[in-house]
């Protein structure tokens, strides 16, 4: 069957602020992927795998090709509703309508659950239902210009619960045979399989990091490569189960237990690797990657004092900073210091949308931005380049300009920006502190207002 997760690449579907139509499809297609794989006898195939565009012709010419028996497209709606909605052709046969009832039911449910509306089973002239050749349904799961449907979207409770919902629909209305796991036998845990290389070196980094020894393992499956990260081998496989949720707990959602004798005999195995050595000790200071403390009002007050008219960007950090595990506030006074309280004095321009100073070495040498949100995802992701050896969350496009010309991770925490964000810069991270000090202090100041306001009142009753 064929799992397309709609959009992708240039094209992000609907918009909402840094929340991206093509992002959550693709979450959710690989949730469901994999939900049926672990499941059941099936053999399930992504039109994409990453953020990248395909045409609505690359996609039903693949399911036609590889003659598919279902083709299951994903997708959220905008237009002012709420609510979840499945779709077929419109002269669609009776097998068809019988699948799409078969997921909508389940799927459904799970709305009703998380008090979202069934809008219910309808009809369109899209493309992927009139040019495919088997059985298709679309799906439109919540709108993205609904906040009480983003704050669903963005739960990874409801992405399971309503991914798993899909997948149960698939399986019934193909009458997919249901897998009998195997309690006993060679289980391997696998972290991650790539068909780049580095790629599956960076999963074992990062899993080192975390305290868990791998291997990458190099396989033969038809005539691909691809690169698997074995985390552990076990007997039991509850015990293989387990290993896989720790794994995931850590930011690893890809992590599955890999059966050794269902599959085509692995490439000779490596080496075992060596013994890691020592973990250094961490660096002293406060560290670029972390949670972000203050509000976007809270951040914002200090500046709304300086510069009454500054663009209003906090939330931008807060939301993005999320994403890719930076502190939003710091960063947000260091854009304060950069720009000077957002006034733009210096070489750049507000029209930029340089918050960062990004290629700021000169005159008319600074990197220019479409878009404020453009400009603070810049930011954070040149942060993340200088930070992490992790690769991109994909929720976004990367627009930093100097993202590769960034040695990874060599600057865990701000005070070892000094002499790399701004040369020679020996006082650059302290003169961000003083402005993080600030939102600090006059956060604490309102806070102890309030307290002594509600404390007032309390005496007055």
């Amino acid at each position: 069957m064929i799992i397309d997760p709609g959009h992708g690449g240039n094209d992000p579907g609907a918009v909402n602020k840094d929340n991206f139509e093509k992002a959550y499809n693709l979450t959710i297609a690989k949730k469901v992927q994999s939900y049926l794989q672990a499941d059941y006898e099936a053999t399930v195939i992504l039109t994409r795998t990453a953020d990248t565009a395909l045409s609505l012709d690359a996609r039903t010419d693949l399911a036609n090709r590889n003659n598919a028996d279902l083709y299951v497209s994903i997708h959220q709606n905008s237009g002012g509703g709420e609510g979840f909605e499945s779709y077929v052709y419109p002269s669609a046969g009776a097998e068809t309508r019988r699948i799409q009832n078969a997921i909508h039911v389940p799927t459904a449910a799970v709305m009703t659950k998380y008090g979202a509306r069934n809008r219910g089973e309808k009809q369109a002239n899209f493309h992927v239902l009139r040019e495919t050749k088997m059985p298709a349904v679309l799906l439109e799961v919540l709108f993205l210009d609904n906040e009480k449907n983003i704050a669903l979207l963005k739960r990874e409770d409801f992405q399971n619960e309503v991914s798993r919902a899909i997948a149960t629909g698939i399986a019934q209305g193909l009458s997919l045979k249901k897998k009998q796991p195997q309690t006993k036998g060679d289980f391997a845990v696998i972290a991650g399989a790539f068909e780049q290389k580095q790629n599956a070196s960076d999963r074992a980094a990062f899993l080192a990091n975390q305290k868990i020894t791998t291997f990458i393992d190099e396989v033969l499956i038809g005539n691909k490569t691809y690169y698997r990260v074995q985390a552990g081998a076990f007997q039991e496989r509850l015990n293989a189960e387990n290993f896989v949720r720790k794994i995931r707990s850590l930011g690893v959602p890809d992590a599955y237990v890999l059966v050794k004798d269902e599959i085509a005999a692995p490439a000779p195995a490596p080496n075992p690797p060596a013994p890691l050595p020592p973990d250094p000790a961490p660096p002293k200071g406060l560290t670029i990657e972390g949670e972000t403390l203050l509000s976007a009002v809270e951040m914002e007050r200090v500046v709304q004092k300086v510069n009454p008219s500054a663009p209003s960007l906090a939330a931008l950090y807060e939301q993005i900073g999320q994403v890719y595990g930076i502190r939003g506030d710091v960063a947000y006074a260091q854009a304060i210091h950069e720009t000077g309280y957002f006034r733009f004095q210096g070489s750049v321009k507000a029209s930029q949308n340089n918050f960062a100073g990004i290629g700021a070495t000169g005159k008319n040498e600074s990197a220019v931005f479409r878009t404020p949100q453009e400009g603070v995802l810049a930011h954070i992701q040149h942060l993340f380049a200088y930070s992490s050896t992790k690769p991109l969350p994909p929720q976004y496009p990367l627009v930093d300009p100097r993202f590769q010309l960034v040695q990874r991770g060599s600057a865990i925490t701000w005070a070892q920006l000094n002499g790399k964000w701004a040369v020679p810069g020996t006082t650059y991270s302290t003169m961000i502190f003083e402005i993080y000090k600030k939102m600090l202090v006059d956060t604490k100041t309102s806070l102890q207002a309030r307290i002594n306001t509600f404390n007032t009142r309390l005496n007055e009753l």
